[in-house]
């Protein structure tokens, strides 16, 4: 009898208050997705990074006679890079134990790549063999030590420079960081507003049921029995909210990763369904329990019979 009770009280509670509820199943919902997307960012920025660690490689490029007079390159100023200058080097790096394998190139196969890579631009027309040194590629047994390596080849005789790969992807890790901490400010603002929300909700309907809380009262009713059906509504929105959270991060993940992004991106090692399926009961968790606990707050300072 009593938990049909309770039951009855939740629907009653729903209905007085069916548009606060409404806007608090969409406020949860929101924020619930928006926390859930910035985790699952954060695990795509940490999938990217171990990926890329993998595979990052070393590029040692010598002096090109074009070099002799680009101020960028001063240990050039000498003259291009001789084959002993590029043997001296290849056998100092070997001799560190750092590398794993030494790829050269000449620059004849140096200007095939530019063509191949720049064919289409209107300066590859006016680029010959003189502005390539040759290079060496260098793949590291621990991806770790690549500025180790660099600092151990710049200044070197016959080295115009010498750059790792993880350079070109600093500037995307930043773009992804960003944006993990825009979704996070957001997720914060979206919260604090639901909290709001369901706060505003409990209260009303405290106040609106306060004839018949005080009938329990008056009968024996504990504390947490009077309570128990507020709580359950806050409750029972949440969990509204995150399950349409949930389905929310699992259509965005579909259409915008597997349909979209993944065929668009090669070169990003984009995440599985795992981490989409590990979100989501935290974000049930959260939800429930986020709106549980202000339920329980708010009604400690206004349900007072």
């Amino acid at each position: 009898m009593r938990a049909q009770f309770v039951i009855s009280e939740i629907g009653i509670g729903l209905r007085r208050n069916l548009t606060m509820t409404i806007a608090v199943v969409i406020s949860v919902a929101l924020s619930l997705s928006l926390a859930g997307a910035a985790l699952l960012l954060r695990d795509q920025v940490d999938s990217m990074q171990k990926y890329w660690d993998g595979r990052v490689e070393v590029s040692v490029f010598f002096c090109a006679k074009d070099d002799m007079t680009n101020k960028q390159y001063p240990n050039c100023a000498s003259g291009p890079a001789t084959q002993s200058q590029m043997d001296a080097v290849s056998a100092q790096l070997e001799k560190t134990g750092l590398i794993q394998h030494i790829y050269p190139q000449t620059p004849d196969q140096q200007l095939t790549e530019y063509k191949q890579e720049y064919g289409k631009s209107s300066l590859a027309s006016y680029v010959n063999l003189d502005a390539f040194g040759g290079a060496l590629r260098l793949k590291l047994k621990d991806p770790r030590q690549y500025v180790a390596v660099t600092e151990l080849v710049n200044g070197q005789p016959g080295v115009a420079y010498a750059e790792d790969q993880s350079e070109l992807l600093k500037p995307l890790f930043k773009l992804l960081n960003g944006a993990q901490v825009v979704a996070l400010v957001v997720m914060a603002i979206m919260l604090s507003v639901t909290l709001l929300l369901i706060v505003n909700t409990v209260r009303v309907s405290a106040f609106s049921r306060k004839r018949e809380t005080g009938i329990m009262r008056l009968v024996g009713a504990s504390n947490y029995y009077v309570q128990l059906p507020f709580i359950a509504e806050a409750a029972f929105a949440a969990l509204v909210g995150a399950i349409l959270a949930s389905g929310m991060l699992a259509l965005g993940k579909y259409l915008l990763i597997d349909r979209f992004l993944r065929s668009q991106i090669k070169l990003i090692n984009f995440i599985g369904w795992n981490p989409v399926f590990q979100v989501m009961p935290l974000m049930l968790v959260l939800g429930v329990g986020m709106a549980a606990i202000a339920a329980f707050l708010t009604l400690r300072k206004y349900l007072k019979v």
